[in-house]
């Protein structure tokens, strides 16, 4: 077994290095072909001229390519500036589409190959390691030497990960011409699924499913002996690899509006998006089903729902982001903050993006509505603009996921998802959900408080016997889970007597007891 694991670290790191000697391998030759298929057909006329010169020239580096493509698009602009002909200002930027449509030589002409050499490659690597681990030991879920571990205690490797994870990002939202070769990899995949090349965002939702799925079978694995976690991960899994992954492409393939009919406002902030309500309407009576779905997902079914399960049928259950925190996350949990300051915080900042969502999306519809982009003598388009940024790349890209192996698994859904407080809002005030515990029975080991990946003092509440209804709780389970004496227990039950502010702990001065 132990061989086994050594061999899947080797073909892991091999495709690793595989994929980033990839970002090298091309030249560049911008073409009379490459140019109609990057740039739209109302700023040929314009750019045509200038970007003739580059034609017929054979660029060996990236770099030298993207700052000749650029400087003629500049010179363009800066003479309309100039006429203060403000309709001509290109203000697309197509540096990726004409970087990954000018490419030349192995990538684009042999992508299967390295496809099968970079991405499934460093999956059996990765599944090689993790599988003989629980074949060789018992049922039961061990947590034993995590904060020895380099990797899982914020060591150099967990942060060189995060390091990693954060560039990744940078690059996918920033820059993603310099990652373009990695898009040309997929393009037969998404060509197969949509009809259509890849684009960056197949890419990361491509690297986003594999690598839940194969995290996922560790934590089929870890916990195979809770029935709960295991049907939880797979729910994840199939709302990702179906909803999330899949069916958006499907409907590509179909002409129709691509969409992830899990997703919710707020956190799909885009929903109310101008472009977005165009594209509904264009689609017909499809476009507008889609558009009443997902209207009534957040104002009927997150209170319905919520009201029954607690926030656990989505953010548990359903959710991408949790899905993500739940398996590649996982074994991250323990490093989430248990501090009070922490919680003061997290109430603070989770609910001001709720509100900075809400004012984002009022401005929005008012523009739509009315035609005006300014409001008090503010851009609506700079709100969004700001928020997308902020919000939507900095802290749920960068920070929610880059910042596992720093500070937790679920950075953004304790501090940033305004969906997060939208649920906890309902849960905590009108739910039937709450975490029962028998006070008598705990030992005060810790594990619930350290494996809660919400920075829940859980041990706080088990020692007196009090329900847990805080309104961050996702409802895992894996409090219950790691807990030795059966101390918790998930239920959904009568409102009356949900919550306890004074329960009863004998011996304890710090409690007064109800006659």
């Amino acid at each position: 077994m132990k061989a086994l694991r050594i061999s899947g670290i080797f073909l892991f790191f091999t495709a690793l290095l595989i994929l980033f000697g990839s970002l090298s391998l091309n030249s560049y030759q911008l073409t009379e072909a490459s140019f109609v298929k990057s740039i739209r057909s109302e700023h040929h006329e314009s750019l045509k001229p200038a970007l003739d010169q580059m034609k017929g020239m054979v660029f060996t580096s990236k770099i030298a390519f993207i700052n000749r493509f650029g400087s003629y698009v500049d010179k363009v602009n800066e003479k309309a500036k100039e006429r203060e002909d403000w309709n001509s200002v290109i203000w697309d930027d197509y540096t990726f589409a004409v970087v990954k449509n000018s490419s030349l030589g192995m990538i684009p002409d042999h992508s299967w190959t390295f496809f099968i050499i970079t991405f499934l490659l460093a999956a059996l690597g990765g599944l090689m390691y993790i599988i003989p681990v629980y074949f060789t030991e018992l049922p039961g879920i061990k947590n034993d030497g995590v904060f020895f571990s380099k990797t899982k205690n914020k060591g150099w490797i967990g942060i060189g990960l995060g390091v990693l994870l954060i560039g990744f990002y940078i690059a996918l939202y920033k820059f993603p011409e310099f990652i373009s070769n990695w898009v040309l990899i997929l393009d037969p995949m998404s060509r197969w699924l949509s009809g259509q090349d890849a684009d960056q965002w197949f890419l990361y939702g491509f690297i986003y499913s594999l690598s839940m799925t194969i995290m996922g079978v560790r934590m089929m694995l870890k916990y195979r002996g809770n029935m709960y976690q295991q049907v939880r991960t797979l729910s994840v899994l199939f709302f990702q690899l179906c909803f999330a992954f899949t069916l958006p492409q499907i409907l590509k393939l179909l002409n129709k509006p691509a969409y992830d009919l899990k997703s919710i406002w707020p956190l799909e902030y885009t929903f109310f998006f101008d472009y977005r309500i165009d594209e509904h309407i264009a689609a017909g009576n499809f476009g507008l089903w889609l558009f009443a779905w997902g209207v009534l997902l957040f104002v009927v079914g997150v209170p319905t729902l919520t009201y029954f399960f607690g926030k656990r049928w989505y953010c548990s259950w359903v959710c991408g982001c949790g899905g993500l925190a739940e398996t590649v996350g996982d074994p991250f949990r323990q490093l989430s903050d248990k501090s009070l300051k922490a919680w003061k915080i997290e109430r603070i900042l989770v609910h001001s993006v709720l509100v900075y969502s809400v004012v984002m999306t009022a401005s929005v519809i008012y523009s739509y509505i009315s035609g005006s982009y300014e409001i008090l003598g503010i851009s609506t388009y700079a709100i969004r603009e700001q928020y997308g940024f902020l919000i939507g790349f900095a802290f749920a890209g960068v920070v929610g996921t880059g910042f596992y192996p720093l500070m937790g698994n679920r950075m953004w859904c304790r501090f940033g998802c305004p969906l997060a407080a939208y649920l906890g809002i309902v849960q905590r005030f009108k739910s039937r959900f709450r975490i029962t515990t028998n006070g008598g029975q705990c030992i005060s080991c810790g594990n619930c408080s350290t494996y809660c990946e919400m920075g829940i003092d859980v041990r706080w509440y088990a020692q007196r016997g009090q329900d847990i209804v805080r309104s961050s709780c996702v409802g895992c389970g894996v409090c219950s889970a790691v807990c030795p004496r059966g101390v918790l227990k998930l239920e959904n039950g009568p409102e009356e007597g949900r919550i306890n502010d004074n329960p009863i702990l004998i011996g304890s001065e710090s409690i007064e007891l109800n006659a």
